[in-house]
């Protein structure tokens, strides 16, 4: 497990969901971990509202993230399957559904693109990690299943992850996998 504690401070209940007061204001910290995971494995913990990179066997960076409203979550492990810097975005039917208006695409740039300026797909599904055009979202339970990280995190974790269109000019970084904990369903195609 990542070594967390939440203990009251800055935490509190309010409805339905577990929040944390000042989640979209954290910033991102070096901490320590326990557990099995290999230098580059992405841990998502979604009860917390955090992402976590694996650095070494006794450190990662902790980032706060947006995650999944109430039934609009998943859990599992995959692999990053796509990197793309300011993304075009589709919506997915489900969304198109909820918001019909909403136009088949928002070209990347566009203050409207919910992806931010970079993103991370993941492998077996519609989801991604990536940025967003809304920062106060990060730190609640509010998108259709993708991880919402603020511009300046997504743009740190998509430098420290290879994957497939990635350019690392000589840097050697790791093949990140992502690990999600915490969700109330598990998301199968």
């Amino acid at each position: 497990d990542v070594d967390e504690d939440c203990g009251g401070a800055g935490c509190h209940q309010s409805g339905r969901a577990f929040l944390m007061s000042s989640a979209a204001e954290a910033r991102p910290e070096m901490v320590g971990i326990r557990g099995e995971y290999t230098p580059g494995t992405i841990v998502v913990k979604t009860n917390e509202r955090r992402l976590y990179l694996i650095l070494d066997q006794d450190h990662a960076m902790r980032y706060p993230v947006g995650v999944g409203k109430s039934g609009k979550q998943w859990a599992g492990t995959t692999r990053i399957d796509g990197k793309y810097r300011n993304p075009a975005w589709s919506p997915p039917r489900e969304v198109k559904r909820d918001k019909p208006n909403m136009p088949d695409v928002i070209p990347g740039g566009s203050p409207h693109n919910p992806m931010g300026v970079a993103a991370m797909t993941l492998a077996g599904g519609e989801y991604a990690i990536h940025g967003t055009n809304m920062p106060g979202s990060v730190g609640g339970f509010v998108s259709y299943g993708c991880i919402r990280m603020h511009n300046e995190d997504i743009v740190k974790l998509y430098l420290a992850c290879r994957g497939r269109h990635a350019r690392d000019r000589g840097k050697i970084a790791p093949d990140c996998t992502a690990t999600v904990f915490g969700y109330d369903r598990v998301h199968r195609k």
